[in-house]
This record gives C-alpha cells, structure tokens and sequence, in this order.
C-alpha cells in the first residue's frame, strides 16, 4: 500500500469535484445521514456501503453513473449516521427503503457492496415494491458469525493523537494491498471523527451481530438480481453456481478483472463500466 502524494487523475478530480447533497432522516429512532447527486427526475440508483465503510466511499463512483439520481446512505453505526445499541441487517433494510421513500425514489436499482450487498438483498426481500433490480458486490455465502468472533470484533477503536496519524492507518475491512493513493486519501479524511484524547473512527466496533444467512435471503428474492465478483475478492469462481442457484428468476455473474474485495480502491474504472453497463440494461 503506498501512502503517497501522487495526483489524481482528471476522471476523478471532475467526480469529486461534484459536490453531493446532504440530508438527514429519523428511522426507528436513530437519524441517518445520507448524499444525493443528479436530477430527482432522471431515473434513480441507491448505493449501500460495505461494513465499517460510510456513504463517501460512493463519492467518485456516484458522479460517473451518468443519468442517474444516485442516493447512498450511511448504515446505522457507520458514517455521520447514529450509533444504535444493537444492530440488525432487516432494521438497515428499514433504514434503506426509508430513505428511498423519503425521496421520493421511483422503483430504483440498489447496489451494495459486501456487507451492503447483504443489506440490499435484505431490502428487496422485505420491500418488494420498492426496487427494481439488485447488484451485490463480492458478497460470499455467509455463515451468521460464531458469538466469540463478534465478541473479538467489539473491541474498541484506537484513539490517534492527532489526524494524520490516524489517516495514515487507514485501512479496509477486510484489508487488500492495492490501493489508488488518492481514493485512499479522500476516504480516510471522511472516516475520522474527533474523540476524547485524539482522533478515531466513525464507524461503530460493535456492527457486528446477528444477521440473516445471506444463502437463505437468496431463494426469496423477485426482482432481477447480479452479482460482481472481484477476481481477487472474497467470493471464489466456484461459488458462483451454487449462488446462481439460489435465485429463483437467475443471477447474472459479471466478471471484474484484477480488482479485490474493494473494486472502488483499486479499479474504480472497471467498477464504473460494469455498473453503468447493469444500469443500462435494467433501464
């Protein structure tokens, strides 16, 4: 991983450069922060981070997915969002399709990453109505987390002394060596918070917890439904039939090469093209 100052290309200075709206919204007595980009007339797209991630991960992807209202959200317990005293994969379903609804989101296409994956597949089992297609990306076949090991991830975060110390320990859950220097820099800045004594993360230790298996949310879905698979990701070539299997209407496979668990570091580009490629056709 390489922590320097190299610039970034101009593709990514322009979509950055596209400031998003804020706004928050009350779900289930917690508020939750999300951004908007694009027309609230052009057809719509919800982005869903990945575990320990935050709504900004989405801020050089949004931009690019050309002719769209693009809305993403930070999870309960991540981003600028409220920590809740516990957690739960269909109360952040709540959470989505309620701030789908809040604005105004016609059916929209909802793409997740990971742990997000999960959460949208969650939103289209519990809303059926509300969405038109889902994509997950690199999220495996789980099974729910054994109680020691949510336990072992409860531990709390590291208070930094001041805020470069702290971005410069940026890192990804689950952790991959490739990143663009500059997408790090930009998610890093957005991950901090100030704390007693220092600087440390946004994202709440104690996320972990009880979730639906995602093999047994799978046969339940009835929308259209693709998964993208990192070449060097967490969900191996031989899973994929077995997950094909499990959606009742058929789960397109796309391909993305030479990008790991996290394709928005490491390949934004080729992540880009195969979203805009799915937004196309279920369009």
């Amino acid at each position: 991983m390489t922590t320097t100052d190299e610039a970034p290309p101009a593709w990514l200075a322009r979509a950055v450069a596209v400031e998003p709206e804020h706004a928050d919204l009350r779900v289930a007595g917690a508020r939750i922060h999300y951004r908007t980009w694009g027309d609230p007339e052009l057809p719509s797209a919800v982005l869903v981070h990945g575990g320990a991630a935050h709504s900004g991960w989405w801020d050089h992807i949004a931009p690019c997915l050309d002719g769209h209202r693009v809305v993403a959200l930070d999870l309960s317990g991540h981003g600028d969002s409220d920590h809740r005293m516990k957690y739960d994969m269909r109360l952040w379903a709540e959470e989505v399709a309620a701030v789908t609804a809040a604005e105004g989101l016609r059916r929209p296409v909802i793409i997740g990453h990971s742990m997000g994956g999960w959460a949208a597949v969650t939103s289209c089992v519990d809303y059926p109505g509300d969405f038109a297609a889902v994509a997950f990306i690199d999220t495996p076949l789980n099974d729910p987390l054994r109680e020691e090991d949510v336990r072992r991830r409860h531990r709390p975060h590291t208070i930094y002394a001041n805020r470069d110390e702290a971005a410069a320990r940026f890192t990804a859950l689950p952790t991959q060596a490739v990143f663009l220097p500059y997408v790090r820099r930009h998610l890093a800045e957005q991950s901090l918070r100030a704390a007693e004594g220092g600087w440390t993360w946004k994202f709440d230790p104690r996320y972990f917890g009880t979730r639906l298996p995602f093999r047994d949310l799978l046969p339940e879905l009835r929308c259209p439904a693709a998964l993208l698979r990192g070449e060097h990701g967490l969900v191996p070539r031989q899973m994929t039939p077995k997950m094909q299997s499990l959606v009742p209407g058929g789960l397109s496979v796309i391909e993305l090469p030479e990008t790991g668990h996290h394709p928005m570091l490491d390949q934004p580009l080729v992540f880009v093209a195969a979203l805009r490629t799915l937004l196309a056709l279920w369009r």
